[in-house]
């Protein structure tokens, strides 16, 4: 069975123009979500996945209406691949049901673990290059070592409660407890 998924970011938006387009691609279903693609909870997209059998194919206009960025195209069609359906994408011609078709979106996934890597490592060496400059990476501290002091004799002399140390320092409990 043929299955469309439509995708638009917000409720002002039509989806007219992809039900159309799905329609005559042959979808006999079509789940549709008006919701941000880059948002992990889509209603209709974790309702389409439950429902699929095996020789199903999804099919959506753009890959973009499935997923934002080509990591969640990804995991989504692995996701849909597991269920033992295809992937189809119209416009960027891509069907994972012909051997043509896997060939290219798997040089599309090579092309994005590549540069998830070349990503990673470039962070190390930013990372390496600061900390031999002296420069130390993160968040600065959240309490000065004065304020810790204080936070330890509060706790250890006044017996304060953390909970009431947190509120008046501004912090979370855990960054007292850390203290």
């Amino acid at each position: 069975m043929i299955i469309g998924y439509a995708r638009v970011s917000t409720d002002d938006q039509s989806l007219d123009s992809q039900m159309d387009a799905l329609s005559a691609a042959g979808a006999e279903k079509v789940f549709a979500d008006r919701i941000s693609g880059s948002s992990r909870t889509r209603p209709e997209l974790d309702k389409m996945v439950d429902q699929l059998r095996n020789g199903d194919v999804v099919t959506v206009t753009k890959y973009d209406r499935l997923a934002r960025s080509l990591k969640d195209l990804l995991e989504i069609v692995e996701t849909i691949r597991e269920r033992g359906a295809g992937f189809r994408s119209l416009a960027e011609d891509i069907d994972t049901t012909t051997p043509a078709g896997r060939l290219v979106f798997h040089v599309f996934a090579s092309i994005a673990q590549f540069e998830r890597e070349r990503i990673s490592e470039r962070t190390r060496e930013g990372l390496a290059s600061a900390r031999k400059r002296g420069r130390i990476g993160g968040r600065p501290p959240a309490l000065s070592a004065v304020q810790k002091d204080e936070v330890r004799r509060m706790r250890d002399e006044e017996h304060r409660a953390i909970p009431a140390i947190a509120r008046l320092f501004n912090v979370s409990e855990r960054t007292v407890r850390r203290v």
